[in-house]
C-alpha cells in the first residue's frame, strides 16, 4: 500500500484511530499489539519500559496478543508521527516506521559528529544553534575554500570542522580520524548541507588533496544533515584515506584539503 496524503479524517476514523493510542507516549500502538490480562494496550516501545500496566496497574506478563485489532490496524491509514509539523502522509503501518525514519519533517539533530551535543530542533533553528553552542567552529565565505586540519598525528579519534557559506546556503566540512584495527587509522571527509536531502540534490562539492606532485580529489553530492556523517563513513561515501597517504600531502602534520562547492 503507497504512502498517501492524509484524507479529510471522518469521524469513524477519528474515533477508530483513538483506540490506538498509547496511553505512555500517546504515538499509535501498532502489530504486533500486545495486551494486558485486562486487554489495556500499550504500544511495544513503552511496554519494554513498564513493569505494570499503566491503565490497570495490572501485570504486563505472560503477552497477550490482541489479534482482533491488528486486524483493525491492518484496514487503517496512520498519520506520520510528524503531522504537527507538517507531513501530510498517510501510511500502512508497515510502512510507517520506516518513513518516520527519513521523513522531511523529523527534527534535526546537531550536526556536529560525535554524540555529546543532544540538542534537536527545526532546519531554520540549527545555524543558530551551532553559532551559539558551537563557536569555536570557523566559517569562511566562498565557494572554493581550504579546510586545514591541523594536527593530524593526534592520537585516537579526532574531529576536524568547520562551515562553508555559499550560494546562500551553509555546508559543513568534517574530517574525521577513526582507529579501524590494530592501532590502523583511516580518515573520513564529507560536506554536509544545512538543508533537506531535496536541496543538496541541487550542489555538488569537490574534495582535493595537493602536494609533493600528487592529487587526490573526490567529487560527490553532499548529504543532508538529515543523514550525518556517521551515514556516509559507514557507506564509504566520502573521501577514505589512511595515514600514510595522509602524511604525503601533510606538511608539518597540518592537511589541507581544497573544497569547492558548486550548483548542479
Amino acid at each position: 500500500m503507497p504512502p498517501q496524503r492524509v484524507p479529510k479524517q471522518g469521524f469513524w476514523h477519528q474515533t477508530a484511530l483513538a483506540l490506538f493510542e498509547c496511553p505512555v507516549c500517546f504515538d499509535y500502538v501498532l502489530p504486533p499489539i500486545l495486551q494486558c490480562q485486562a486487554g489495556h494496550l500499550v504500544c511495544n516501545q513503552c511496554r519494554q519500559k513498564l513493569s505494570c500496566c499503566p491503565t490497570c496497574r495490572g501485570p504486563l506478563t505472560p503477552s497477550i496478543r490482541n489479534l482482533a485489532m491488528e486486524k483493525v490496524a491492518s484496514t487503517l491509514p496512520f498519520p506520520c508521527k510528524y503531522a504537527s509539523a507538517g507531513c501530510l502522509l498517510s501510511l500502512h503501518h508497515s510502512e510507517k516506521p520506516e518513513h518516520e525514519e527519513v521523513c522531511e519533517f523529523r527534527p534535526y539533530t546537531c550536526p556536529c559528529p560525535g554524540a555529546s551535543c543532544k540538542w534537536q530542533g527545526s532546519l531554520e533553528a540549527v545555524m543558530p544553534h551551532l553559532m551559539h553552542a558551537h563557536k569555536s567552529i570557523t566559517t569562511l565565505q566562498g565557494e572554493d575554500i581550504v579546510f586545514l586540519a591541523t594536527d593530524i598525528n593526534l592520537p585516537g579519534a579526532v574531529d576536524w570542522v568547520m562551515m562553508q557559506s555559499c550560494f546562500g546556503h551553509h555546508f559543513m566540512l568534517v574530517l574525521e580520524k577513526q582507529e579501524k584495527y590494530e592501532g590502523h587509522q583511516q580518515f573520513f571527509a564529507v560536506v554536509l548541507l544545512i538543508g533537506t536531502r531535496k536541496q543538496a540534490e541541487n550542489f555538488a562539492y569537490r574534495l582535493e588533496l595537493n602536494g609533493n606532485r600528487r592529487r587526490l580529489t573526490w567529487e560527490a553530492t553532499p548529504r543532508s544533515i538529515h543523514d550525518g556523517v556517521a551515514a556516509a563513513i559507514m557507506n564509504s561515501d566520502c573521501l577514505v584515506f589512511d595515514t600514510s597517504i595522509a602524511h604525503l600531502f601533510a606538511d608539518n602534520g597540518n592537511l589541507g584539503i581544497n573544497v569547492t562547492i558548486s550548483m548542479c
